[in-house]
Order: C-alpha cells, then structure tokens, then sequence
C-alpha cells in the first residue's frame, strides 16, 4: 500500500448552497484550504431522536492534515449547524503535481 500523504480531503455539509459557498470562500482566502468542490447531496440522518431526510450542500474541501484544527475550528465559528459534520479523510495517494499544489496553497505566500 502507498504510504500516506500530508494531504486530506475534509467533508462538511451544510443547509444551502449560500453557505457552502461561504465556507469554502473564507477558508481558501484564509489559506486554510487550497480549493473546496460543492455538491447538492441528498442526507437522511438522526437529529434529536427523529430521523430527517433532506437536501444539503457536501463540501469537498482540499487542504493539508496539519491545518485541520484551524480550518475545522474556522468552519464550527461561521457554520450554522450545533454539530456540523467536520471529517478529514487521508489521501493515500495523487497526482505528485496536485498535492504539491495543495500544499503550495495552504503554506505559500502567494
């Protein structure tokens, strides 16, 4: 198996796509991230002991392992949600270019 890289892709759902696109402007320009991918999502899940099915937003967020608690405690300050979905998912492997353009966007002065 490929050894794993500094690299992650954190999920993050929220209520509009209005939102989505807010956290993904505040946490590329605040180099937190290096891009964010939004799709409409349909989700059934259990929230205060009821099950709720409804439309939101997944955001697919690009970012490196070590800005993890930064961007998540970024996105639990402006996310609407009591408990927003905030989980990061390793990358094992990628295209080398990519993921040193990633970690070009969340540790670069440009």
């Amino acid at each position: 198996m490929a050894e794993e890289t500094e690299c992650c892709v954190v999920l993050v759902t929220t209520t509009s796509r209005q939102e989505a696109e807010t956290i993904a402007q505040v946490l590329v320009q605040e180099k937190l991230a290096a891009c964010a991918t939004l799709l409409p999502v349909e989700s059934v899940y259990r929230w205060q002991g009821a099950v709720h099915q409804g439309q939101e937003w997944q955001l697919l967020i690009k970012t490196e392992r070590s800005r993890f608690l930064e961007l998540a405690a970024k996105i639990q300050a402006i996310h609407s949600y009591e408990v927003p979905e905030i989980i990061a998912l390793p990358i094992l492997a990628g295209s080398q270019s990519y993921l040193q353009w990633i970690s070009e966007q969340v540790h670069g002065d440009s």
